[in-house]
């Protein structure tokens, strides 16, 4: 569903940028809270969740390859933001597809850059605000079990593209650039991406249900599930003595049961990277060839009748093949490897840096108390 320049006139494409800028803006303060809190014990995962979150954005980059048919001559292909949304929470979910959908505009030429605030709010904000708000109601009526997120999860992005399809049709009744009946936009639009809704909803219900399987820890929809470490006393102690009559209040005490170790994210880690650099580098070749639900109903229906040459048509990476290189396979695959390191990098580089940021606010905050402890000393 990525929109390209000359669909959408220059005032809307503004004031979708205007909107795509603001929701990214707010994102970036939310993602803090989510990449310092995201896990059990609140902020103690905040170290591993800014590479889990640029890994999200790769691994939804190298998905984004894999078309698949839906209907006759129309393919669909993840959109992602439900996904991410519940892997990673909402806020850094805007921001995981924000970064995939920047990354395909600029070196792939994949939708406009002219119409890349169109495509946020699109394809990040809309996707992952329905998303997560019925994914959390269904959380919350559905029993508390691994497999009610799995089921929560398929709703969610299942609902989450047709919601997609009346974004941009909203978009388009306000600026479309060819006098199409919008009538007929809507119902071109919604009809197929309810057909793609079901294929993203088995992505994400598989992609979701598989990482509770094994680390539910790390999925931020799931965290609910992880209950605390209760610390039961046994019942010889009530009739133990509380103290033996010679020791004084300077000696220590029992010492404290160990901590639980903490489990390692790296296997998860590099099983997701895998998967990305499988299905981007491999499995793309396989992709339908046929335009996407957008494509698809722009065509039929004259949308794009204006549609503009992309800035970085040149590109060496256009049309996610690299050019000169003659066998079509080798040419995609690695396309798919260089955008899924690429997508990795930039993710992960901004997630670093959202997390140290919250983590430098937050330590002046902590340090006075102690400050004030020490001046009454």
């Amino acid at each position: 569903m990525h929109v390209p320049d000359g669909f959408i006139n220059a005032p809307v494409s503004a004031a979708a940028g205007a909107v795509a800028a603001a929701a990214v803006a707010v994102s970036l303060r939310g993602a803090r809270r989510e990449l310092a809190g995201t896990g059990t014990g609140g902020g103690t995962g905040a170290d591993r969740t800014a590479p889990l979150a640029g890994l999200v954005a790769a691994f939804i980059f190298a998905v984004q390859m894999l078309n698949f048919p839906v209907a006759a001559g129309t393919s669909g292909h993840l959109l992602g933001g439900a996904l991410a949304a519940i892997l990673v929470g909402p806020y850094t979910g805007v921001l995981c597809v924000s970064v995939v959908l920047l990354m395909q505009g600029v070196l792939f030429a994949d939708g406009g850059l002219t119409a890349l605030g169109v495509n946020i709010s699109d394809m990040a904000l809309t996707t992952t605000v329905v998303a997560y708000g019925v994914f959390r109601l269904l959380v919350k009526v559905l029993p508390r079990s691994r497999r009610s997120i799995t089921v929560a999860s398929f709703a969610a992005a299942l609902l989450s593209v047709p919601a997609a399809a009346v974004c941009f049709t909203a978009l388009y009744a306000l600026g479309g650039t060819t006098d199409v009946p919008i009538g007929k936009v809507f119902t071109a639009m919604v009809g197929v991406h309810v057909l793609i809704g079901i294929g993203e909803a088995v992505i994400t219900a598989l992609t979701v249900g598989a990482v509770v399987a094994v680390r539910p820890d790390l999925v931020h929809g799931a965290r609910d599930l992880a209950r605390p470490l209760e610390l039961r006393t046994s019942p010889l102690a009530a009739t133990a003595p509380a103290a033996a009559p010679d020791q004084t209040a300077d000696e220590p005490g029992p010492a404290p049961a160990p901590a639980a170790p903490r489990r390692s994210t790296r296997p998860l880690w590099l099983a997701g990277l895998a998967a990305a650099l499988l299905c981007a580098g491999g499995l793309s070749y396989y992709a339908s060839s046929s335009p996407d639900g957008l494509e698809k109903v722009a065509h039929d229906k004259g949308l794009d009748t204006r549609t503009e040459q992309h800035a970085t048509a040149d590109s060496p990476l256009a049309d996610y093949s690299v050019k000169d290189i003659a066998d079509p396979r080798l040419a995609g695959g690695l396309a798919g490897v260089i955008g899924v390191a690429a997508t990795l990098a930039v993710g992960t580089g901004v997630f670093v840096v959202l997390r140290r940021r919250k983590a430098a606010a937050a330590s002046p905050a902590a340090d006075a108390p102690a400050s004030a402890s020490a001046e009454q000393g």
